[in-house]
């Protein structure tokens, strides 16, 4: 019989605890030779990141030594950070930042050189000859006093010549490939103050041959593609040697086929993305069978779809797939692998025969999914906002295979503000989700303008408007479900992290709206964050905001730092203390102008954690802490837990 209990106090099987230390994270996933390899982020083991590999043979280990952390800081956000050809595996090491490889389980040998600055060295986004005798990838190197230098080097895959730079020049670079000739190398370059999602630049190389053999220098690079108004992303060599690419260039990220004359080809034009922005490195969403066939997934109304692409049609096959998030696609072979999840299943590793008969799950980030009597499945929402247009979100209402609220209640409202800003969420199972819906709280997960997946003119509507339209959309969210009836209008929360955070800020300071906020790292100072941060971020502004120091005055204006005096809800901030993104100076900046005006809020800094919590006792401290609060805030009593102590409540 269902028992009736507020909302916000219901018991919940879903506890932090198990939110934080029952998974891991599946961060990467790469292929070669009928062998899958994957990183799992062990939130119980400090947040380190192992390297997994599953043989054909059906057999699973961890490859790494058990005190390696496969971690690149090469943009602080990393990704890429491992790279396979036959037996050997190569990976950067998180402490030294120096790169690894890996013949047997457990071990790990420097095949580059202690740098000059501890971890000033940092490396990324490898690939070798089809010999296995050279290494192409992104090399960081960092300096006292100086700006970062991103460069593609060569290096000997047995360690037996260090790193030399082949391109260079540009800002940034990603995303060396090699052809599968080993003659041609492809890779994607831009500069300040675009993002790799604003604009890129598609460059070849040959690779010069010096009687006969190769020794990775290249020849003079001839531009390809791109721009600054053009983001092109991922390219890939097909078996039979031609180039294919990502790019925006019609108003979504679609597939292109260099042919041998230079001309490029568009590859199944559809008004979908193909690919997502590149916050980090390695992402995959498209590769090649044996035949020449493209499998590739791409976003639709329904989540992501798989599809294959036969050669010399330019026509989408679907492949049946019950996974409606899919990332890291690899192919190998004839055989598909991705990690996937769906609105009821979390992140899994998938594998399976290209026609989609036979999907095996090898591995998975969680073995405690919720009965799919309590989980929560989001609704796709889309409302009007301001400017006369609309906005998406995922909605997930409250849950409990046990428990109901009162009839004359509404629950309060959760509103999730993803960083970025240029990114998105997904629908996929959300263990932290659940366990605010389990609890009787609804949660709305907002795609503001600005995020991606809704094709280029949505993604750049944030341009010039950061703390604008994104807060507009956040409350226009909350507005739309208050009227609909779904949440009490009057207990309204906002909480998001990094960019999110600064949404989250916004809200609070420059409207009315929200009973309470939960900061997570995020942006308090526009100003101080286009003066403080690191390379890959230094110039993101320009764009959102305005060129700095011309715009400096919007900068005041747009940073909730200097408007503390008009929050009238209770805050609480998170902060790791080694964040090099969002530097820890950002919330102790807010906690002392909140304080200053008498304001209810709560501050809890972590040591040894990033941009980002990765260690399991931190991630169950801060659900923990932030339920507590809403709970004090908003009037109801959440089912055992310690109270968060609010100054000013």
């Amino acid at each position: 019989m269902t028992e009736v209990l507020p909302y916000g106090a219901w018991p919940s099987p879903l506890g932090a605890e198990q939110v934080a230390s029952a998974g891991v994270r599946l961060l990467a996933l790469t292929a070669s030779d009928g062998n899958l390899y994957w990183v799992e982020g062990r939130p119980s083991e400090g947040g380190r990141q192992a390297i997994v590999r599953r043989t054909s043979d059906g057999s699973t280990e961890e490859l790494t030594p058990s005190d390696f952390n496969a971690r690149t800081r090469v943009h602080e956000y990393g990704g890429g950070e491992h790279w396979v050809n036959g037996d050997s595996l190569f990976g950067t090491q998180f402490d030294d930042q120096r790169l690894y490889r890996i013949d047997a389980p457990g071990t790990a040998t420097a095949i580059t050189e202690e740098p000059v600055l501890p971890a000033g060295d940092r490396y990324a986004d490898g690939d070798l000859t089809p010999d296995g005798r050279f290494i192409f990838c992104v090399r960081e190197r960092h300096a006292e006093g100086e700006e970062a230098t991103n460069e593609i080097v060569v290096l000997a895959a047995d360690g037996s010549d260090q790193p030399r730079v082949v391109a260079a020049g540009p800002d940034f670079v990603s995303a060396p490939h090699v052809s599968p000739d080993g003659s041609t190398l492809a890779w994607l370059s831009w500069n300040h103050p675009q993002m790799p999602w604003d604009g890129t630049e598609l460059r070849t190389a040959s690779l010069v041959k010096d009687g006969g053999l190769d020794d990775g220098t290249l020849g003079d690079a001839t531009l390809v593609c791109g721009g600054v108004e053009e983001s092109v992303v991922q390219p890939r060599w097909s078996p039979s040697g031609l180039l294919h690419f990502i790019s925006d260039r019609s108003g979504w990220w679609n597939l292109y086929r260099l042919e041998d004359d230079g001309t490029q080809t568009p590859v199944a034009p559809t008004a979908a993305e193909f690919a997502g922005p590149d916050w980090v490195f390695g992402l995959s969403d498209y590769g090649f069978l044996e035949d020449g066939t493209l499998i590739c997934t791409y976003g639709s109304d329904t989540g992501a779809q798989l599809a294959a692409i036969r050669p010399g049609s330019d026509r989408l096959e679907a492949i049946e797939c019950p996974w409606t998030s899919i990332s890291h696609l690899q192919v190998d072979g004839n055989r598909i692998a991705f990690l996937g999840a769906s609105g009821t299943q979390a992140a899994a590793v998938v594998a399976g025969p290209a026609d989609g008969s036979d999907w095996q799950v090898l591995a998975r980030s969680r073995t405690d999914e919720l009965d799919a009597s309590y989980v929560s499945v989001a609704e796709q929402i889309t409302f009007p906002t301001t400017d006369d247009t609309e906005a998406h979100a995922l909605f997930y209402g409250p849950r409990h295979a046990d428990i109901a609220g009162p009839e004359d209640e509404r629950p309060p409202l959760v509103v999730m503000s993803h960083g970025g800003p240029t990114s998105a969420t997904s629908g996929a199972y959300n263990a932290a989700i659940q366990y605010w819906t389990t609890r009787g709280i609804a949660v709305v997960d907002v795609n503001y303008r600005g995020s991606t997946g809704y094709g280029r003119d949505y993604r750049r509507a944030l341009n010039g408007n950061w703390g604008i339209v994104d807060t507009d959309d956040c409350i226009a969210a909350a507005s739309y479900l208050a009227d609909r009836g779904d949440v009490d209008g009057d207990r309204l929360a906002i909480r998001g992290g990094s960019a999110g955070g600064y949404t989250t800020l916004c809200a609070l300071a420059f409207h009315d709206v929200f009973r309470a906020g939960a900061s997570y790292f995020g942006v308090a100072d526009a100003e101080a964050l286009a003066t403080d941060t690191h390379k890959f971020e230094s110039r993101y502004l320009d764009s959102m905001i305005g060129p700095y120091p011309e715009a400096q005055a919007t900068y005041y204006e747009r940073s909730p730092i200097h408007f503390a005096d008009q929050i009238s809800a209770a805050v609480i901030l998170f902060q790791g203390l080694e964040d090099e993104v969002v530097p820890p100076a950002q919330a102790e900046e807010m906690v002392r102008a909140v304080e200053a005006n008498g304001l209810p809020h709560a501050y809890l800094p972590f040591e040894g954690e990033q941009h980002g919590f990765r260690k399991a006792e931190n991630i169950i401290s801060t659900l923990e802490s932030e339920l507590s609060f809403y709970g004090q805030v908003m009037g109801f009593e959440p089912d055992d837990i310690d109270p968060v102590a609010i100054k000013n409540l």
